[in-house]
């Protein structure tokens, strides 16, 4: 059977399917996994196909049926809502005798490797694109753990270009940024697993308004994605009770490196100007 989740395998194969095929798994997508845990009738109607048609995608999976196919399905949800005592559980159960040293820097190789893999070099190339428009304002947001990556994100766009604001993760404030979106401005979401209704609120009207969301998020996908214009899947498992946000920096820095190159001239300008404020307020201290 291939590995990887059964989101990552529909997206393999979408180019394969039939036309009904590829109905049901854009039909599975829209709210994955739970979309498929009905029966398989009950499947089939919502995608408005046959139940045979359904078989037929499921053996394409490389699963032996329906009942093998929901039981996948059932892990990867158990996955996705766990929290962290029970990821450390389960880690202590099957964790291997070698040193956590190397444990853990070779699930994230693991991660990095698998996740750059799966990336869409069109997508990226159209989200750095998006990114490095200056007619465009760039909005940043993040959940309880990911607003370190927004703000890492935030602070490097900030230096870049103009027009970049870091959307507080205190919800309340939100309509407040709402706002100020406009149509055709970019905003950047960061969203692992424990998805935040309060970030697929923001992310729906922010979409109503009419701007190009840019989500980074898990190999479970978060639910934002139904508004995304861009979605980057980044593998989070890691022998600990924490996920790791690892290959989320990483793939935000190549963004970043990207960017900035894209209007070298403006950008160079800009942070040769904020050097000089530094130098004038002291801000770094000096060797000399």
């Amino acid at each position: 059977m291939s590995s990887g989740t059964i989101a990552e395998r529909l997206r393999e194969k979408m180019s394969v399917l039939t036309r009904a095929e590829r109905q049901l798994a854009d039909t599975v997508l829209k709210n994955y996994p739970a979309s498929g845990l009905g029966t398989i009738t009950t499947v089939a109607k919502s995608a408005e196909v046959s139940t045979p048609t359904v078989a037929r995608l499921v053996q394409k999976l490389g699963f032996t049926g329906f009942p093998d196919f929901q039981a996948q399905l059932r892990e990867e949800l158990n996955e996705k809502i766990s929290g962290p005592i029970a990821k450390r559980e389960r880690w202590v159960d099957d964790a291997p005798d070698a040193h956590i040293l190397n444990r853990f820097t070779e699930a994230v190789i693991e991660n990095i490797s698998r996740s750059l893999g799966e990336i869409d070099a069109a997508v990226f190339d159209k989200t750095c694109q998006l990114l490095s428009d200056p007619k465009k304002g760039v909005f940043v947001v993040g959940g309880r753990i990911t607003r370190t990556l927004a703000d890492y994100f935030f602070l490097h766009l900030q230096v870049i270009r103009r027009k970049v604001t870091h959307i507080t993760s205190s919800s309340n404030a939100w309509p407040h940024y709402l706002l100020d979106i406009e149509k055709g401005d970019v905003v950047v979401i960061f969203d692992i697993r424990r998805y935040e209704n309060s970030t697929l609120k923001l992310a729906e009207m922010a979409s109503q308004k009419g701007a190009e969301i840019v989500l980074f998020t898990d190999q479970w996908n978060s639910p934002i994605s139904t508004f995304a214009t861009a979605t980057f899947n980044s593998r989070i498992v890691v022998p600990s009770a924490w996920d790791s946000n690892v290959t989320s920096m990483l793939l935000a820095e190549i963004i970043i490196a990207e960017v900035q190159e894209r209007h070298w001239g403006a950008t160079k300008k800009r942070m040769e100007d904020l050097e000089g404020m530094f130098d004038r307020t002291r801000f770094f201290r000096k060797f000399s």
